[in-house]
């Protein structure tokens, strides 16, 4: 392979020398016969035989000599200038593909050619949206791979005690109710993620109408009515009627129901759980307050993080899927979402909508 490529090398080598050799040659060939003829006119110089194989000699090695001078430095500057950051950008995409997305390419000396720069540049910031995506992806892997694992341990084990022999009534009805449960919820997960593929992969796109988003909220928020009158909550409202909104009615209800779901589920039993939804100008606020536990500053920073879930107490009655859903549903259907929360105190999720479709 070496001296495969050292016979390449040499024949482009040669290859060059005599297409510059042939330039160099037809240039100073009609150079100095212009030269010759001009000068013979104007002083009626005659040349012999003689004066004429000299000069020829003396030309061909001239020709030889600029040649073999244009040659090198035209070799060393391609080298330097086309060659190496050439090398260096093939050599840093074999890395990429081989899975190194931490390959940086220094933009300085890789080139001076502008094209160069821009390449090197561009290929600089591939690597980083690359090695972002994977950190992503390895990251959700191992998320998605623990969030599964869980429950199908516990059907498993349920599994198991449900085959004894000598279990009475009572308790196969209640490993059954459980192995019913933890199906729902890994259902729940499997959907979800799902949801979130397409949404993030922009696989579904909002269909726009108008409709009466005052009877959207409350249709909703209706749906929870068991969930708070078994936890005694104390639900507060304050929506304004006829609202029209346009927007995309299936992914909206989407937003609203994970809002009021974390609600009921980090609002302690006795609490308030409190949604307005209020018209000024051209923009509706919807907003949905709770007095449960709060979130401090550092967990509101990632509360949009897929699985991620602030309170361990309650991971069992979620994914942590549900907000990373809504933050996706507010940027696709161009609306806008803000947090406020305080530890001990309760949160307040507000999402701002544009009447009409931006």
């Amino acid at each position: 392979m070496n001296k495969k490529g050292a016979g390449y090398r040499l024949l482009k080598f040669v290859l060059r020398f005599f297409s510059v050799f042939l330039l160099v040659a037809f240039v100073v060939t009609c150079c100095i016969t212009l030269y010759v003829t001009i000068m013979a006119s104007e002083t009626g110089l005659v040349l012999t035989d003689e004066n004429v194989e000299k000069a020829a000699k003396i030309t061909m090695l001239n020709v030889l000599l600029l040649t073999t001078i244009l040659t090198v430095c035209d070799t060393v500057r391609k080298r330097l200038t086309v060659d190496r950051p050439t090398r260096r950008i093939v050599e840093a995409g074999r890395k990429v593909m081989q899975g190194d997305f931490s390959v940086h390419i220094p933009t300085r000396g890789v080139g001076e050619a502008d094209s160069f720069q821009e390449i090197a540049e561009c290929f600089n910031k591939m690597t980083e949206e690359l090695s972002h995506t994977e950190t992503l992806r390895t990251d959700f892997v191992a998320n998605v791979s623990h969030e599964l694992k869980t429950p199908l341990s516990v059907l498993q084990n349920y599994g198991m005690l449900l085959s004894q022999p000598s279990l009475d009534e009572e308790k196969r009805r209640e490993y059954a109710r459980e192995i019913t449960e933890t199906s729902r919820r890994l259902a729940a997960l499997v959907t979800n993620i799902l949801k979130l593929n397409k949404l993030e992969n922009q696989q579904i796109a909002p269909v726009r109408e108008e409709y009466n988003l005052s009877e959207q909220v409350c249709e909703c928020l209706l749906s929870f009515e068991e969930a708070w009158e078994k936890k005694r909550l104390n639900l507060q409202t304050d929506i304004e009627e006829d609202v029209l909104i346009s927007s995309d009615k299936e992914m909206m209800s989407l937003v609203w129901n994970n809002l009021f779901s974390n609600a009921v589920k980090f609002t302690d039993e006795g609490g308030t759980v409190s949604v307005s939804l209020k018209g000024e100008g051209e923009r509706v606020f919807v907003t949905v307050r709770d007095t449960g536990c709060g979130i401090s500053a550092e967990v509101g920073r990632r509360i949009f993080d897929k699985f991620y879930q602030g309170d361990a107490s309650h991971a069992t009655q979620g994914n942590g899927l549900g907000l990373a859903l809504v933050k996706r549903v507010i940027a696709i259907t161009g609306n806008d979402i803000s947090v406020e929360s305080e530890v001990g105190k309760g949160s307040a999720f507000t999402v701002v909508m544009r009447r009409e479709s931006p």
